[in-house]
């Protein structure tokens, strides 16, 4: 796309509401653009409509208008959750009509440079603790993107001196075209939304859309253990800075000594070796940032975030001895292998973002007691045979919900775990969630961990990972 002032009395139409439509629809009416808004849950479902005509904005609820898209249609900037599949989307494509996400957009928008940082798994705990390291180096850092806030709304707000910390997803990034982030992050590559996708190409094409533009001056944070980041990294222009749990690298952030690749069995296995995070620059230097225990959040896979955000901060200028103390204070945020309570000497801990299978090993991993697993929700398709090792290896029971848990149990039994149960699914999902919570906790025993971590998108039961998150939490409390 142009820039967005170029748009001015042209046609623009907005596909889906939620925060972000409403950010790109108000740029684009106060930019000139003649903006029509459409969703197609009914009018009472969105509460931001009534704003948006107020405006003097066209919106137009519960279903899609078959003339929606015209020949005269400019611009189409939709939801980055509306498959491509939807009416207005193929009626664009077939007419030669342009379809974006609101990232495009706020890319234009923004005096400030941006840092963005995609992957399978750990962007948004990597996105947060970017910004907490820049805050604290003195960057003035604006935190948005898929990670809540829409980045039109920062990108209005930016300035020069000031950076923009944006978590991308897979979704938004497909509907990029210009867009060009000053430091750009991979963090990982694993099979998940192929619903949305199809096919795994085009699930790594679009993650890969994040270099698509970067120029020698700018910079390329890759996971240096992951074959397809490492594959990626063959074709890219931009100066790269790669990091690794496993590897010296002559230039990146790695751990001295390197881990060595474990079995799911020993992951979480305890070392006696001190081992720290490190930076090379390529100058046979290598400098010492903080030692891996000092961390504040557990576990290898955060590890991997925390030395992906180091890079991503020096790339942007940071200094290395700014960096340390944030890591040691950031705990984390909701929903990721978060401490919710201890009763009876059983540890509760909240993972409801770990939407996918490798998301829960990791998680799983990166806990030393015995973990009784409530696991569960959309039946994207998977067969979760790759989860045997960790349920043979690393569980001592299972509560299985949602569309999955025949899956799931099914898995179970291939790993000769004993100790499953499943929950029959009900119209009240909150009821199959708290009923899930007790028979783990009944499980348990005085040293165990009750791990909510699903392997599954939640929108079989719950509007969201946050709503399935905070009813486990509550559960728990109220045992």
């Amino acid at each position: 796309m142009n820039h967005p002032s170029t748009y001015s009395g042209r046609q623009v139409v907005v596909l889906g509401l939620a925060r972000s439509g409403v950010s790109v629809a108000k740029v684009f009416h106060q930019l000139g653009a003649l903006v029509v808004v459409n969703d197609k849950k009914e009018r009472e479902l969105c509460p931001e409509a009534d704003e948006l005509t107020a405006l003097g904005i066209s919106v137009i609820c519960g279903y899609h208008p078959e003339d929606l898209i015209t020949e005269q249609t400019a611009l189409l900037i939709k939801n980055p959750g509306i498959p491509y599949s939807a009416p207005p989307v193929e009626q664009a494509l077939k007419l030669g009509v342009e379809v974006i996400t609101e990232v495009e957009a706020a890319y234009w928008l923004s005096p400030a440079p941006i840092i963005g940082i995609t992957g399978s798994n750990g962007k948004t705990t990597t996105t947060t603790l970017i910004g907490k390291l820049l805050e604290s180096a003195g960057m003035n850092p604006i935190v948005a993107g898929n990670i809540g806030r829409p980045l039109c709304e920062a990108a209005l707000e930016a300035s020069e001196d000031q950076w923009i910390v944006a978590e991308l997803s897979s979704f938004q990034l497909k509907g990029t075209d210009a867009f060009r982030p000053r430091v750009a992050l991979l963090l990982n590559i694993a099979e998940t939304h192929l619903d949305y996708h199809g096919d795994m190409d085009d699930y790594v094409n679009s993650k890969a859309k994040i270099f698509d533009n970067q120029t020698e001056e700018d910079a390329a944070v890759i996971n240096w253990d992951d074959p397809e980041c490492r594959a990626i990294s063959s074709f890219l222009t931009a100066q790269q800075l790669p990091f690794s749990l496993y590897e010296r690298l002559e230039t990146g952030v790695y751990i001295e000594p390197p881990y060595e690749r474990a079995t799911v069995a020993e992951a979480a296995d305890g070392s006696a070796v001190t081992r720290n995070i490190v930076y090379s620059f390529g100058d046979g230097t290598v400098h010492t940032v903080l030692k891996v225990d000092e961390l504040g959040i557990p576990g290898r896979h955060n590890a991997a975030n925390a030395l992906a955000a180091i890079a991503g901060c020096l790339a942007a200028g940071a200094k290395p001895e700014q960096l340390a103390e944030p890591l040691r204070s950031f705990r984390g945020v909701e929903h990721r292998l978060e401490y919710v309570r201890e009763r009876n000497g059983v540890t509760f801990y909240n993972d409801s973002k770990a939407t996918n299978p490798v998301a829960t090993t990791m998680s799983v991993q990166s806990l030393s007691a015995p973990v009784v697993l409530v696991a569960g929700g959309l039946d994207r398709g998977s067969d979760y045979m790759e989860l045997v090792p960790l349920f043979r290896d690393r569980l001592k029971g299972l509560v299985a919900i949602g569309e999955t848990r025949e899956k799931l149990a099914k898995v179970a039994e291939l790993a000769g775990l004993e100790a499953v149960q499943t929950v029959e699914p009900s119209e009240d999902a909150e009821s199959v969630l708290r009923e899930a919570v007790k028979q783990a906790a009944a499980m348990a025993e005085p040293g165990d961990i009750v791990l909510l971590s699903p392997a599954c998108a939640s929108w079989d039961m719950f509007a969201s990972y946050e709503q399935r998150g905070r009813i486990f939490k509550d559960s728990a409390h109220t045992l």
